[in-house]
Parts: C-alpha cells; structure tokens; sequence
C-alpha cells in the first residue's frame, strides 16, 4: 500500500512536471510516464553501440552517439567520452524549472564527481531560440560558466532517445549503456546517488 501511494505520488509529479515545461499532449505525457518507469525498471533503450568492444556492465542498450556543436563552435561526440560515465541534461530557454537548476548544474560540472555533465538544447524546435538568438541570451545568463551546453540542431538525438519535455535527465554508464531516461527536475544529490549504482 505505502509503495503504491509513493508510486501514485511520483506520477503526479511527473505529470505536472512534464506539462509545466511543454511535454506535449496528454498522450505525450502519459507516454513519457510510461517509458520512465521503464527505463528505470529495465534501462531500455535502442540505440547504436557507442563504446565496440567494452564489456557491457549496466543494464539497458547502448546510448546512440551524436555529433553536436557547443557554443564555441566546437564538435563533441558521446563517442569522445569512452569508458567515462556521462549525465546529460535536456532543457529549454523558456523552461522556468530548467532556468531555476542552471546553477546547479553549473555546480555541478565545475566538480569531480567521477562523471561528465553535458546540457543539450535544440534550437528551433518546440519553441527554442534560434543557434544564434540562444548564445546571445545564453551569454547574459549568470552563474553558467562551467556548463558545457550542445546544440540538437534538427532535435534527432532527443527523438532518438525518448525526450518528451524538459528537463530530463540522461544517466550513461562507463559502458555506454543509458541507464536511465527521468523526465523532470534532478537536483544535485539525486543526479550524484544515481550515478552511485552506475558503472
């Protein structure tokens, strides 16, 4: 009884969470409920392998590798990561949870946790600034220093692994396995006590 009233209570958190920052319709939503609870059941998701020849240590599917710039122009792969865990966050200019966890994460990547952080946005689609419209704006925002921020030009790689609304978070183990897909806000001790049962 108390499991299924914790349960109960994290999907309507879920909910609000995903409709608060533009997770689409009902159907999207329920959808993207549906697959979280799976994910962290299972950690399935398809994709293609990005770490050939690493014994697989996590649970789930490979993490598809992506080739995006950062804000100085710069190529980054998930591929350039190999043998390294990797949480990458899913987030909007026009998010006001996103905006209220920028300081957070820009704790956060400025630390060793044993992990690298990575925040992706995708201009141009559901509602994002354009690449150049982003960076000026980006440019004034404080407390960002340290947050390395990707562009999903065409959003294929949020397609490709499920992102519904923003934020969500990515967990990706040493293996290249993604462990887990959460929609909604992760502070800080959640995001590090995840990545505790991560290899």
């Amino acid at each position: 009884m108390r499991k299924n009233l914790i349960t109960g209570a994290a999907s309507i958190f879920l909910l609000i969470s995903l409709t608060a920052c533009g997770a689409g319709n009902t159907a999207d939503v329920k959808v993207a409920a549906s697959q979280t609870m799976e994910t962290r059941e299972t950690g399935m998701m398809e994709g293609s392998d990005m770490m050939d020849g690493n014994e697989k240590m996590n649970p789930g599917n490979p993490a598809p590798d992506f080739e995006m710039m950062d804000l100085n122009g710069n190529t980054v792969k998930l591929s350039d990561f190999k043998g390294e865990r990797v949480y990458l966050k899913y987030w909007a200019s026009w998010c006001p949870i996103c905006l209220g966890g920028l300081e957070d994460i820009n704790t956060l990547s400025a630390e060793d946790n044993g992990f690298k952080v990575l925040t992706i946005v995708a201009p141009g689609q559901k509602g994002e600034k354009n690449t150049a419209d982003f960076k000026t704006w980006f440019s004034g925002v404080e407390n960002t220093a340290d947050i390395t921020v990707l562009f999903d030009t065409d959003g294929t790689y949020g397609t490709q692994t499920g992102v519904r609304g923003y934020p969500t978070s990515e967990y990706i183990g040493s293996d290249g396995v993604m462990v887990q897909l959460v929609p909604g806000h992760a502070d800080n001790d959640t995001i590090r006590a995840t990545f505790e049962s991560i290899k």
